[in-house]
């Protein structure tokens, strides 16, 4: 059985959009970490390097990166059917 993926979500307590990417991944039973950017300036710092933006939320999805609610790349890459 392959490992799951492993979910990263970088988030603001006032983003809307943040707060559907998340009840998004909880509604398809997809666990993930969520980081708070306003409370974790090392994870901004590192969210930045990588995807070149400062934009969220912003997913990590094993070595993939999705910025904004995407949900059809977040779906796919997380195999959700959508219904």
């Amino acid at each position: 059985m392959p490992d799951k993926i492993k979910v990263k979500i970088f988030t603001t307590p006032t983003c809307p959009w943040c707060k559907l990417t998340k009840d998004y991944l909880t509604k398809n039973k997809i666990e993930f970490e969520n980081i708070d950017v306003t409370t974790d300036q090392k994870s901004v710092s590192e969210m930045i390097e990588r995807s070149g933006e400062m934009a969220v939320p912003q997913l990590w999805i094993g070595d993939e990166v999705v910025v904004g609610f995407d949900h059809k790349r977040i779906g796919e890459l997380l195999n959700i059917k959508d219904k």
